[in-house]
């Protein structure tokens, strides 16, 4: 049996569709967020850590090789797996990987296309209507 890690994705990844297209088969995909980050939005996603913060996203269990196909594009390179421990809606907080970005886009960085995405995105998996106002 493949072993399978739960990774907290925020970003574009947080759709099933893409990932599929990809040729990653996530699996036991569910809603969650994690404390003490904000999104922000540059060419791509990353979080930067805020205490008060708090980042919407999906958890999906993904195999190592996925995780390596996954994140050996070019545009994705530079992510890097942090732990964090996320909150499922069902109340129970579960440790998982989280990709992130080194060094975080500039807070005066923008990329409309990328933020209107993942709003539609964020609609789709219902998540809080005050946060997926948030995204830009």
């Amino acid at each position: 049996m493949v072993q399978r890690l739960d990774v907290f994705f925020y970003g574009l990844f947080m759709d099933e569709s893409l990932l599929e297209a990809k040729g990653v088969h996530p699996g036991s995909i569910r809603i969650a967020s994690v404390d003490g980050f904000v999104l922000r939005i540059g060419e791509r996603a990353s979080l930067v850590p805020e205490d008060s913060g708090r980042v919407h996203g999906v958890i999906a269990s993904l195999s190592h090789d996925e995780l390596e196909k996954l994140y050996s594009e070019p545009s994705v390179r530079a992510y890097r797996p942090e732990a964090v421990l996320a909150h499922l809606d069902n109340g129970e907080v579960i440790a998982a990987l989280c990709f992130n970005l080194p060094r975080p886009p500039s807070p005066d960085q923008r990329n409309p296309e990328y933020a209107a995405k993942l709003r539609v995105i964020a609609e789709r998996l219902k998540l809080p209507a005050e946060y997926v106002a948030s995204i830009q």
